[in-house]
């Protein structure tokens, strides 16, 4: 496949390129197997609603047709879980967390690689990220029924947050 080149310039980033060299949804790192896909997880709100209203343009319109956004400020009760289960970005950046090319966090990063961006170093960073929330997810089983949806609820919309399906445990 040819690489493809995206261009963005939206309220966190203007004038920033990176090229497509993966097939859509294929071609993931062998130890990456996120359960959702982001416009999975977008129509089950995340985030409080308010992630991606300003990069909609980057991103395939058919992502947006379910997804539970909102058009003024962040509404916790358009999350899944009905929670907020975010951390402000200032924390994030604080921490290290955030690369200069993903400057809205982890999510950015997954939705880039899922259409077929790749990031040498950087990829490993961010798998190596996704896979050490799996703690919440033995923290749940160990706490909760299996089936109890409303059991550990913010910690369950948190790993919305992360591509792992919270609502199967």
């Amino acid at each position: 496949m040819g690489a493809r080149w995206i261009e963005v310039n939206d309220r966190m980033q203007q004038g920033y390129r990176y090229a497509l060299t993966a097939a859509t949804g294929c071609e993931f790192h062998a130890e990456f197997r996120p359960g959702l896909m982001p416009p999975d997880m977008l129509a089950l709100g995340l985030f409080a609603g308010k992630y991606m209203t300003d990069c909609r343009q980057e991103f395939p319109e058919s992502w947006f047709g379910q997804a539970r956004l909102s058009p003024v400020t962040r509404d916790p009760s358009l999350n899944y879980f009905g929670v907020d289960a975010s951390q402000p970005l200032s924390v994030w950046r604080a921490k290290g967390w955030i690369h200069p090319d993903d400057p809205r966090g982890w999510f950015q990063w997954y939705c880039r690689y899922f259409r077929g961006r790749r990031m040498p170093g950087e990829d490993e960073r961010q798998i190596g990220r996704w896979r050490a929330m799996r703690r919440h997810i033995a923290q749940i089983r160990h706490h909760c029924e299996p089936g109890d949806l409303w059991c550990r609820r913010r910690q369950r919309q948190a790993l919305l947050h992360w591509a792992y399906d919270s609502r199967k445990l």
